[in-house]
């Protein structure tokens, strides 16, 4: 792990100064003797669901230039984590970079996972706070301590069976994109960029049980990309961003079909919940936020269409997404969206009062 000192000029308010100078939605004049325009802030959202935009809130000190920004996670005492492939560019090659809760760098590590950073999330176990890492360069699922330690990866479950069926014949059919985790400490693993299935591992990584097949029926999963726990219910079920298909697929526990939503979904990656709202990054260019009846709240910075993945960050469209990848509630209810840009963006949503 490589501590970087804090960069001597700060990059982070030279690029929100830039992407507000983009953003000058309409100028208020209200002139004051120093003749300084004074502009309005960026919003998305409507009605109780209006939130202040922040493009780069998060920006890699000196050193580290983001890949595609894939996950994100917040530890218990507010540092926040982002794991991104690393640009071919950058000097370092840390996949995992840490900043508190204020968007100050904090260090970096993770070079195991260059080219591959995908899925992250963080969970409590005992007295202690353990990552959950998705490589999809070297198609790996791992647990690090929150300072990178390995704990444990594994790779394609080999000897998964459904009755008499092989699921995999070697590594390479295996390609896991997001975790969700069960009560008991078990840890669901959608298998969404290799053969679409989703199983359910042991707390140490083992193998137990497979609960979806590909195909687009019910308990079917095209592109079984990202993966929660929802306990806003009576009882806790397994959301599916069942990406492939265009909707959100539910189980039970055990991997039984119980529902779909297809209302305002276009390409959902992933989810977290706050209360009774349901967060979710969609591919095709929004976030959207569904009630606890899974009824959409707001769409949030809606870009669609967008043909901007591979541009420069000059034609980025302030107030627009491209393609959020991921996005997690933070302590203090914003909202923070990852999205899957080569160069890498990480944007904060500030609820308004």
């Amino acid at each position: 792990m490589t501590m970087h000192p804090s960069p001597s000029i700060d990059r982070r308010t030279f690029v929100r100064t830039a992407a507000g100078l983009m953003a000058l939605a309409p100028l208020s004049r209200a002139f004051g003797n120093d003749e300084t325009p004074q502009a309005a802030p960026l919003m998305t959202g409507s009605g109780d669901a209006r939130y202040r935009v922040e493009h780069d809130w998060l920006v890699p000190p000196e050193g580290i230039r983001w890949g595609d920004t894939h996950g994100l996670a917040q530890d218990s005492s507010g540092r926040i984590y982002v794991s991104h492939t690393v640009h071919p560019d950058s000097a370092t090659k840390h996949a995992i970079v840490v900043f508190d809760a204020n968007g100050k760098f904090l260090t970096s590590w993770g070079e195991r996972f260059a080219g591959g950073g995908h899925g992250l999330d963080v969970r409590t176990e005992g007295n202690a706070e353990f990552l959950y890492h998705c490589d999809v360069n070297r198609r790996r699922l791992a647990k690090t301590t929150l300072d990178g330690t390995l704990v444990w990866e594994t790779g394609a479950p080999l000897h998964a069976r459904l009755g008499d069926e092989t699921l995999y014949a070697h590594e390479g059919d295996w390609n896991p994109t997001n975790v969700a985790f069960h009560p008991d400490g078990d840890i669901y693993v959608g298998d969404g960029y290799g053969k679409a299935f989703v199983h359910r591992f042991s707390k140490d990584g083992e193998w137990k049980a497979t609960l979806t097949r590909p195909g687009s029926g019910k308990g079917e999963t095209n592109c079984p990309h990202g993966l929660w726990l929802d306990t806003r219910g009576t009882e806790p079920v397994l959301a599916v961003a069942d990406r492939g298909n265009r909707r959100i697929q539910y189980f039970s526990l055990d991997g039984k079909h119980l529902s779909f939503v297809t209302d305002g979904m276009r390409q959902p990656c992933h989810f977290k919940t706050r209360g009774d709202l349901l967060l979710v990054p969609d591919l095709s260019s929004v976030v959207t936020i569904l009630d606890k009846d899974n009824k959409v709240v707001a769409h949030l910075c809606d870009g669609d269409p967008t043909n901007l993945r591979g541009a420069p960050r000059e034609q980025f469209i302030p107030g627009r997404f491209i393609h959020p990848h991921t996005a997690i509630w933070l302590a203090d209810g914003s909202i923070l969206v990852a999205e899957w840009v080569p160069i890498g963006r990480v944007t904060r949503l500030v609820k308004a009062s």
